[in-house]
């Protein structure tokens, strides 16, 4: 997909406290963003603040061929309507935000989930073509079509790109990974381990004090790290366990995606504390009910933020075969693998890659 695109279209991301407004042309931001209050508690003051942020964006711009942005679900994204949100309770019931939208500013609006739309961004801009370029430079004839996106922060969020297509499925609900099971705790579901509030529930916990007195992540991880003072152990505890659920979670997910894992949200920056553990988790065993191993997915997992697993990815296991009856001889790369890596984009910035090429994309079909 070519994103040098020069139409221009109209960006949010929508939090729950804030909402920054922006405009993209060629791919690039166009436009310094606009932030405004999201008064996510007041349905009337909530509407208000879109229309008027994107009026305020439309007028830095010569011309807007499109609107497109995220919006944290659950909704019916093709239709535009935003359903139930925690985080925006004005919301619940179902606001139909894209019809109105379209009736004032008399442009297409697509909105989609952020998990998809991170997940498209690192499809075309991010950690895919770049796997894909360092294949080729390694004269590997191997090529990836197919991305798993999740992001860890206030919740674990997904995202799939199928063979040159953002996958949504038929309720708006594809990769919704947070409702899978959760492995150290089978009775509830694997965001409660992979999360915010899961890194400081396992940190109090392993620390032996009171939820309310354990430090944000962000301070958690420069604990584990040596960085600060603080429970080493329960810090590090804290990001091994998160690596273990993400890790069971994509392994269940990649059987049926075979492609390349990306890693974003807030606490991607603590990779060090928890990759390894995902890693080892997606390559860990399963046993049969006589206790004999088998691998869990058919693929092996590299790390891909590891310069050797970097480096035995890209190498793959390729040898070279005879056809039968003939003397000619065919390469074969014997190795099913997989690799794990973090946005190269930036969560925010793939998000609004993707955005940005969802509409483009969009525009073109029709």
């Amino acid at each position: 997909m070519d994103i040098r695109d020069q139409r221009v279209v109209l960006t949010l991301d929508a939090g729950g406290t804030n909402f920054v407004f922006g405009a993209m042309q060629g791919g690039e931001a166009c436009m310094e963003p606009l932030s405004r209050p999201s008064q996510g508690h007041d349905l009337g003051a909530c509407l208000g603040t879109i229309r008027d942020g994107f009026a305020e964006a439309r007028a830095k711009v010569a011309s807007v061929a499109a609107i497109s942005f995220a919006f944290p679900g659950p909704s019916d994204y093709p239709n535009g309507i935003i359903g139930d949100l925690s985080n925006l309770p004005a919301f619940r019931g179902g606001v139909p935000l894209g019809p109105m939208l379209e009736d004032q500013f008399r442009v297409p609006v697509f909105i989609n989930n952020d998990g998809d739309l991170f997940t498209f961004g690192e499809a075309i801009g991010g950690l895919l073509p770049e796997v894909n370029r360092a294949m080729a430079e390694a004269g590997s004839p191997k090529r990836f079509r197919n991305l798993l996106g999740a992001t860890f922060g206030t919740g674990f969020g997904g995202g799939l790109f199928c063979d040159g297509n953002l996958y949504m499925g038929d309720n708006s609900a594809g990769a919704e990974i947070w409702v899978t099971r959760n492995k150290l705790h089978r009775d509830s579901f694997s965001e409660e381990g992979v999360s915010i509030r899961a890194v400081r529930q396992v940190y109090a916990m392993v620390a032996g004090i009171a939820l309310e007195k354990a430090p944000e992540p962000k301070v958690i991880f420069e604990i584990g790290m040596g960085q600060q003072e603080g429970h080493v152990a329960a810090a590090q505890e804290a990001f091994r366990r998160l690596g273990e659920v993400a890790g069971d979670a994509l392994a269940n997910a990649i059987t049926l995606v075979d492609g390349l894992v990306v890693i974003g949200g807030g606490l991607a920056g603590a990779a060090p504390l928890f990759l390894p553990a995902l890693v080892q988790e997606m390559n860990a065993p399963v046993r049969t009910l006589a206790g004999a191993p088998v691998d869990r997915t058919e693929l092996t997992t590299f790390n891909l933020e590891d310069s050797a697993g970097m480096a035995a990815f890209l190498k793959g296991d390729v040898r070279s075969i005879s056809v039968p009856g003939t003397e000619r001889e065919v390469a074969y790369d014997a190795l099913k693998r997989t690799g794990v890596g973090l946005s190269r984009l930036g969560t925010s910035g793939a998000t609004a890659l993707g955005a940005y090429a969802f509409a483009i994309h969009q525009l073109d079909r029709a």
